[in-house]
């Protein structure tokens, strides 16, 4: 059986357009994940992609794994609630474009409906500017979760391309 998704593309291109949302308490953080971690963005990929389809992954071998996430163009941020796993994000940084995609962004499902989206992605887009760009982008369809293109456009991103793809 085939399924129509409808993908957008959504971009923001300053800083100064970023509709910041608010630090949810002291007990969230995000870190960059140093020295990289392949078992992290597996696990981050596998819990919160087993509900929005995200399939592409699931084949990679331990050495496409690691020889990813140990690509000085890619960053991985961990959010963390006190010690607990709630959320991260991958940044691909592409300096010759001068802009960095959040190539996959997302909560736990167990943090899901708390804000701590908006937050995790004021955190991506103001880490991305931080690579000295013009443009963060990236995309999401309707298999992501239902507040995900809602919270994109509240934190002032802006849809530049859609489509529908047949899976």
């Amino acid at each position: 059986m085939r399924e129509e998704v409808k993908r957008n593309y959504l971009e923001i291109n300053s800083l100064k357009d970023l509709q910041e949302s608010k630090h949810p308490s002291e007990d969230y953080i995000v870190n960059l994940i140093e020295p990289t971690d392949f078992q992290l963005n597996k696990f981050f990929y596998k819990n919160i992609g087993k509900k929005h389809h995200w399939i592409d992954r699931l084949i990679w071998t331990e050495e496409q794994w690691i020889k990813h996430v140990s690509n000085k163009d890619v960053k991985t941020f961990v959010l963390k609630n006190k010690n607990d796993l709630a959320g991260f994000y991958e940044l691909v940084i592409h300096k010759e474009k001068k802009e960095v995609e959040i190539a996959y962004f997302g909560i736990l499902e167990e943090y899901q409906n708390k804000k701590l989206g908006s937050f995790l992605l004021s955190d991506a887009i103001k880490k991305s500017f931080r690579e000295n760009v013009d443009r963060v982008w990236l995309h999401t369809c309707s298999l992501d979760h239902k507040n995900a293109l809602n919270n994109y456009l509240a934190r002032g991103m802006k849809i530049f391309k859609s489509e529908i793809v047949r899976i």
